[in-house]
């Protein structure tokens, strides 16, 4: 005997609806609160399943009010599937031209399509996964925010010390923001000497020169900015956000790769994918098993191109872009490491180049061969082998 879990998923409770392998109605819709009250009571009912047997879950992948969910079904030894809420909806307009919708009614539906498909459940690392996930994305928008502050720190130097960055040719490093930070105005930096520099070089690992501070010391005598309390109390404030966010990052890359660490992937073995690199990937793919070919990953990340096939008119167009936003981002930033890495996949590159297409296109096709990797990869549990690129 199979039972048939469809839950309808909701931020303060969800709605269920089960039935057998034969279609007989076992429960019908009933709700649960998304608290522990509630979350008893589902299990009581799964547990109270009679005669025993397989016991089939699935609920539509939407927002974040599921999540206790998963870690209370995964604790119990349930498993279960997510679904993409577009094919739910296509399902239950093939069933039916009502336009009734209700939860109870779409907990039964999604009951239905359950029985419709071919049932892969998610494994025993969703908390580890979602974990990961959070600290990935969390870090990309820590990055945008870093990102902005920067800038606004170059504004600021622009007005007061415009001379200071062009000194600096691979931009702003370690050395720069301790010299900002402890002599802000370019009065203070004008007064740089060897004891000040000593005491600098005490605290950081790689220095700059005494040569470059001394050109740093001329160009703050004979700067052409203007200062003014308000700008230096800006820089300053943008300063110290700029070095929390730039803490957090390290920080929070450090517990990725932990996480990372701990899952059996290898993606990191790539060469030209970078640990937090593969760690984001990952995360963003939250388990190999749901994908049959490496065309449904492309899909999924949004890298296919869309099709016209309309009369007399046939032929590919832009990238659809759909899916995983920041896995799309992820696989084309490798993409750009992976073919200057691999020389099968530079040849590849150069190739398309060749064709006539532009860079970013021709990325494309290069992120589309790295996907077919990581599917290899993945999916026979192997390390990287560059010989067998082609």
């Amino acid at each position: 005997m199979t039972f048939y879990v469809g839950i309808d998923i909701a931020k303060y409770k969800h709605d269920c609806f089960i039935a057998d392998d034969s279609g007989c109605v076992i429960r019908d819709s009933f709700s649960f609160k998304n608290d522990k009250a509630g979350f008893d009571v589902l299990l009581s009912i799964l547990k109270g399943l009679k005669p025993k047997g397989q016991i089939k879950i699935g609920f539509e992948s939407t927002g974040h009010y599921h999540f206790n969910l998963k870690l209370m079904l995964e604790a119990n030894g349930f498993d279960y599937v997510e679904f993409n809420p577009l094919l739910v909806h296509k399902f239950v307009a093939g069933q039916t031209l009502r336009k009734t919708k209700t939860d109870k009614k779409d907990a039964h539906m999604i009951a239905k399509y359950l029985m419709t498909i071919d049932y892969k459940p998610y494994v025993n690392s969703f908390y580890h996964i979602n974990n990961l996930k959070s600290l990935c994305r969390l870090r990309e928008t820590l990055i945008t925010d870093r990102t902005r502050y920067i800038n606004q720190i170059t504004s600021y130097l622009d007005q007061i010390f415009p001379e200071f960055k062009p000194l600096f040719e691979n931009g702003l490093n370690k050395s720069a923001f301790y010299l900002l930070t402890h002599y802000t105005t370019p009065a203070k930096m004008s007064k740089l000497n060897l004891e000040k520099y000593s005491k600098m070089k005490s605290e950081l690992k790689s220095p700059i020169s005494y040569q470059k501070t001394c050109q740093i010391k001329d160009a703050a005598k004979n700067t052409i900015g203007n200062s003014s309390q308000a700008l230096e109390y800006a820089l300053k404030t943008s300063l110290d956000i700029y070095l929390y966010l730039d803490n957090q990052i390290e920080e929070m890359e450090t517990k990725i790769i932990e996480i990372y660490n701990s899952l059996n992937c290898h993606i990191h073995t790539i060469k030209g994918v970078g640990m937090i690199t593969a760690a984001g990937i990952l995360s963003e793919l939250t388990n190999m098993d749901k994908f049959k070919t490496p065309a449904q990953i492309q899909a999924f990340a949004g890298l296919e191109p869309s099709k016209n096939d309309s009369g007399e008119k046939i032929g590919n167009g832009k990238m659809v872009k759909h899916g995983s936003s920041y896995l799309r981002k992820y696989l084309m930033n490798s993409a750009e490491t992976f073919y200057v890495h691999n020389p099968a996949i530079s040849d590849f590159y150069w190739k398309k180049r060749n064709e006539g297409k532009d860079h970013r296109v021709a990325l494309s096709h290069v992120a589309r061969r790295l996907i077919n990797t990581i599917f290899y990869l993945e999916k026979h549990n192997k390390d990287f082998d560059p010989k067998l690129v082609k």
